[in-house]
């Protein structure tokens, strides 16, 4: 007998977590019958994303692929007059959720996207991350636009109003995006603990934990038991909505941090769904756990100093 069939079970599924990437996981399944029957019960996966696939195309962005889900859907109810039987959307073969179907027991797993979905001008800069349950429970989002070259007008523009509102909200509908996308992953594996959706421009992050997996699946049951699959609710969605939020703002018009970078504009916006009497100690905390160290942090640590104004937005 081979040496490394002496080993456990357990030993060789915890090396299979630490490996985590799900393409060398699933070539290790033709290493042999036992690899094969054992990758399936890896419990921390690492999924990259080469590119967003859809029916349609298989390198549009992730709004265009929305939009094209839509108009189809629209389309369809244009012209079929008579009803058809309600059934599950087919999953197309190379789509995360399709991927993710060969392993049965997965508890950590983090998805990485190709690209943000913000398109932003140069030299601007804007992060968020959101943790969502069944919808947004909140979101810290910062921008700003690289000093080096700025012009008066550009600080202006960085400075204004609606260009911080629009940031905000442009950041709120790509995290609202991929929370749409993540509810088949999580419909279809209860035993997860932990979901981390990623982009490799590190632009935007989607949290999902425990107990927000599992306000999401009862959501999940109670609209396909109302409208099932093919509900003209279901087929038309691209984004999770909005809730009405509360948002916290701050801005400095001019900001030097470490190796005396200059940027302008910068913004720190806190947004939160069902506030109630979270106060400024509270947001304070959350948007310090949100970017970890680097640039971004000491922003927000900076930004923090200043004044704070509230603002409120309906759902949308």
């Amino acid at each position: 007998m081979d040496h490394f069939d002496q080993l456990p079970d357990a030993l060789i599924l915890l090396i299979f977590s630490s490996v985590s990437d799900v393409k060398t996981l699933i070539r290790c399944r033709s290493v042999s019958k036992r690899f094969n029957s054992l990758v399936s019960q890896t419990e921390s996966l690492s999924l990259r994303v080469d590119r967003v696939i859809s029916p349609d195309s298989d390198s549009d962005s992730l709004f265009v692929t929305f939009l094209k889900v839509f108009l189809k859907s629209l389309q369809d109810l244009l012209t079929n007059t008579t009803s058809k039987p309600q059934t599950r959307p087919q999953q197309t073969q190379n789509s995360p959720a399709e991927i993710l179907s060969q392993f049965l027991r997965i508890k950590n797993l983090q998805i990485e996207l190709p690209g943000g979905d913000l398109n932003l001008d140069k030299g601007v800069t804007v992060k968020w991350r959101a943790e969502f349950g069944k919808s947004l429970t909140s979101c810290v989002i910062i921008g700003f636009k690289s000093g080096s070259t700025a012009t008066e007008e550009d600080v202006d523009i960085a400075g204004g109003l609606k260009m911080r509102v629009m940031w905000t909200i442009s950041s709120l509908i790509a995290a609202s995006a991929r929370h749409f996308m993540l509810k088949e992953i999580v419909g279809d594996h209860h035993e997860m603990e932990s979901l981390l959706l990623v982009d490799r421009d590190g632009e935007g992050t989607v949290v999902m934990d425990k107990e927000g997996m599992r306000e999401c699946r009862l959501e999940a049951a109670q609209v396909s038991e109302e409208e099932g699959w093919g509900g003209i609710r279901s087929r038309t969605r691209t984004r999770t909505m909005v809730p009405s939020v509360r948002m916290r703002m701050r801005h400095v018009p001019r900001l030097m941090l470490a190796g005396g970078i200059w940027v302008e504009g910068a913004t720190l916006v806190v947004v939160r769904a069902n506030a109630g009497g979270k106060d400024d100690v509270e947001d304070a905390e959350l948007a310090l756990g949100a970017f970890g160290d680097g640039s971004s942090r000491e922003a927000v640590l900076e930004m923090l100093k200043s004044r704070s104004y509230m603002l409120e937005m309906n759902s949308f």
